[in-house]
């Protein structure tokens, strides 16, 4: 008899020392933690790690890195066999950009393809991030995809070889396979949101195109299906998510479907009827989303019995498991001396001679505070939004050929991915906050009464008809349900803590008097029991779009100190048609002809760093 794995919450104690695997890792947190619900059929799930796999080496709830997950999941592989039950892995892209491991090498993810290539991923896809660029998208077509051997699907995703030139599909369309143990049938998809951003060189088809072609409607009609499943870097609840879900229901109207999403960075699960759920699985290698199903049927069942008869009905489960060795060990019933494997060391080894090859840990210069993306308001003390727009911005931006004209400089807040800690500011810390190769570009003697009203419209703080994407602004880091949720509790204000940064008392009394370390509290279609640990609340603030600075504009004790005529409009390329988009809006003809790049050959990251060594001086 298979026994269920009862939903209480358990105190995790320390068993053992040597917690951390990369060596300047924190040790992680003493906390109340959930039981994995495990199933029939059950999944791992990473999205959105852009290039985080050494793990968070500031933030103790996030330590683990690419190697203990490989640990982590062959130690479920092999609970999972001796249950008769199935794991499956999946990977639902944006694994690039936005970490020194990936962004600091070159050419860009030497290190970071080879070691996440030693994970067994079932099924893969693209992010919207990997085709942002000729190279990396090369990069998808002549190593990962191959390196994944037909677990890479790209079923709306076509790319001109660039051997050949042919335009030819990514990667396979979808796939048919049946578990080990089960003996489930599945077919499973990978798919891309509609997608415009890319390259020339990648031809994304629009979802609503594509579940009409005659591929995919052959595909969804095969009755020897027991689950469908769609990967994709998609939002759940989404426009491509619903048209895929009503394209396989208007076939097969009771097959079992699941859905794992990506790219809006939160936790999220969601109900799309009582036989299809989807699940995202946050970013940066926080989260290892967990999945399971139960009621399956198993048309493909040879060897093994079925675990069918658990349950009368079907049951989709989740659980979101903060990435550390704390809960590992709890979740596989191991410690420090029995949960790692030889393979996982072997690539946390890798993941550390690269950090040093790459000398990630080199020292710009010393935070003197925490500064948040989305954990204080704009504009604050504590923003990272603020301390650009006072004190780097102005001593940064200036073109020793425009010196002294007075500039209008506006940036996008999804420019700046990640928070500063308070100590050290080193070569990582550069890429995690600002991982784009992002340079400066300007219009000349801009009326500043065109240029002020800029601000607003890219904001959409008036009514207009530019539509402008969610892409330009700090990714709110959870849904809004579980934002509104946190507004509503008892929270700390973020001056009194430093959230994930610090350590937390460990408690050997009763769950109640454990006390709470901030963190995800996640509020989604199934409730709030979704996080495997238990933390107190944090706010989580909405940035704006963009941010401006002004600066060399004449100051209160000038004589004359009125608003000058014309600036220089300077802005992050990344920008640049939607700028001239607004300035249209406003009823100007600027084009691509009237703009000049702005300080040429220097990037937004080199210039902090540079800002940091001048201003930060010391060490930790």
């Amino acid at each position: 008899m298979i026994h269920r794995i009862p939903s209480c919450l358990v105190l995790l104690t320390i068993v053992a020392f040597g917690w951390s695997t990369q060596p300047s890792a924190p040790e992680p947190l003493s906390a109340p933690l959930r039981e994995l619900p495990w199933g029939q059929l059950n999944f791992l799930h990473t999205t959105d790690t852009h290039g985080w796999h050494a793990g968070h080496l500031q933030e103790p709830s996030f330590t683990g890195d690419w190697g203990d997950y490989i640990s982590l999941a062959q130690r479920l592989h092999e609970k999972a066999d001796n249950e008769g039950r199935d794991l499956l892995l999946i990977d639902t892209g944006d694994r690039i950009e936005g970490n020194g491991l990936y962004d600091a090498s070159d050419p860009k993810g030497k290190y970071t393809r080879d070691i996440f290539k030693e994970q067994e991923i079932d099924v893969i896809c693209t992010g919207n991030h990997e085709l942002y660029h000729k190279s990396s998208s090369d990069n998808e077509f002549l190593s990962t995809v191959p390196n994944f051997h037909g677990n890479y699907l790209a079923s709306n995703l076509d790319i001109l070889d660039p051997r050949s030139g042919e335009r030819v599909p990514l990667a396979p369309r979808f796939k048919k396979f049946t578990t080990k143990n089960q003996g489930i049938r599945v077919l499973a998809f990978g798919f891309l949101f509609d997608f415009t951003g890319n390259a020339n060189n990648t031809i994304v088809e629009t979802v609503e195109k594509t579940v009409q072609q005659r591929w995919f409607l052959e595909a969804i009609h095969d009755r020897e299906v027991d689950l469908f499943l769609v990967a994709g870097h998609v939002l759940l609840d989404s426009p491509e998510y619903h048209s895929i879900f009503k394209a396989i229901r208007a076939v097969q109207w009771d097959t079992p479907i699941q859905f794992f999403g990506g790219h809006t960075h939160i936790r999220d699960y969601f109900k799309y009827d009582n036989k299809a759920y989807g699940l995202e699985s946050g970013r940066y290698m926080e989260t290892i989303g967990f999945m399971s199903i139960t009621g399956l049927s198993t048309g493909g069942q040879s060897r093994a019995r079925s675990l069918h008869a658990e349950s009368n009905s079907l049951k989709f489960s989740r659980r979101y498991i903060d990435n550390n060795l704390y809960s590992f060990h709890h979740h596989t019933a191991l410690n420090s001396t029995t949960f790692p494997t030889d393979h996982g060391r072997n690539v946390s080894a890798m993941i550390a001679s690269a950090r040093k090859a790459l000398k990630l840990d080199h020292q710009f210069g010393c935070a003197p505070q925490d500064l948040w993306t989305n954990r204080a308001p704009f504009p604050h003390k504590n923003s990272i939004f603020s301390w650009l727009q006072v004190q780097v911005l102005p001593n940064i931006v200036s073109e020793p050929s425009r010196k002294g004209i007075p500039r209008l400089v506006i940036v996008n807040t999804g420019g700046i991915r990640f928070d500063i800690f308070k100590g050290p500011f080193t070569i990582d810390t550069t890429y995690t906050v600002s991982p784009f190769t992002s340079g400066f570009r300007y219009i000349k003697d801009v009326p500043f009464q065109t240029a002020k009203r800029l601000k607003r419209i890219l904001n959409q703080e008036v009514p207009q008809l530019v539509e402008i994407p969610h892409e330009l602004a700090a990714h709110l880091p959870v849904s809004s349900k579980t934002q509104a949720a946190a507004f509503e509790s008892p929270v700390e204000n973020f001056d009194h803590y430093d959230g994930f940064a610090h350590q937390m008392p460990l408690s050997p009394s009763s769950d109640d008097d454990i006390p709470l370390v901030p963190g995800y509290t996640t509020h989604d279609a199934a409730g709030s029991d979704g996080d495997d640990t238990i933390h107190s609340p944090i706010k989580f603030y909405t940035v704006p779009n963009v941010i401006e600075s002004r600066v060399a504009f004449p100051t209160s004790e000038d004589e004359n100190s009125k608003e000058p005529e014309t600036v220089d409009l300077v802005y992050i390329d990344f920008i640049e048609r939607y700028m001239l988009l607004a300035l249209k809006f406003l009823g100007t003809d600027y084009d691509m002809g009237d703009t000049e790049a702005y300080m040429e050959g220097k990037e937004l990251t080199g210039l902090i760093s540079e800002w940091v060594e001048e201003n930060w001086e010391g060490d930790c």
